[in-house]
């Protein structure tokens, strides 16, 4: 959450002209609710399974690329299919430039509402020690930094290109 997946993601798809899908954009437009709406009907367990459905389907879209959900790569065999199926890429960011990330973000989170700097520092820390074991088996990593313009934009996406040799 914040690295700049989606920003990131979209100008990519863009310059490479073709379609871009964010996983949890694609889940809300198959069910017609929001993440949170699923998360509450169906709980975790629930949306995990949804989520898991869902990427494999997408996984399988010709001249695409796609963003997931900070908690994708963590169940079932998801990062398996994603390296299997696509070049897959980490984008590894501080917990400082998450939280700026965050701060300049214009996104609802719900996860965050309500948090204190310092508990969202300590909820972003806690989930990175619990999840990176799987974002670095990603294909590749990119180390982000604060993005502030688009020009910064502009040489991630062309060093992506780079990594994925396009």
């Amino acid at each position: 959450m914040g690295a700049g997946k989606t920003t990131i993601g979209k100008l990519l798809a863009s310059k490479l002209n073709c379609e871009f899908y964010d996983l949890d954009w694609y889940i809300e437009s198959r069910f017609h609710k929001s993440i949170p709406d699923i998360f509450a009907e169906r709980g975790e367990d629930g949306f995990r399974q949804i989520e898991r459905s869902m990427l494999q389907e997408v996984v399988g879209f010709e001249d695409a690329v796609i963003a997931v959900g900070g908690g994708t790569p963590c169940f079932f065999d998801n990062m398996e299919v994603m390296n299997t199926h696509a070049q897959t890429i980490y984008l590894k960011a501080s917990v400082s430039t998450l939280i700026d990330h965050l701060h300049m973000s214009h996104t609802t989170r719900p996860l965050l509402e309500g948090k204190s700097d310092d508990e969202l520092k300590v909820y972003i820390e806690e989930n990175l020690n619990k999840r990176e074991k799987y974002y670095l088996q990603a294909n590749h990593i990119l180390h982000i930094d604060t993005i502030h313009t688009e020009a910064q934009i502009e040489d991630y996406v062309e060093e992506v290109k780079r990594l994925l040799k396009l």
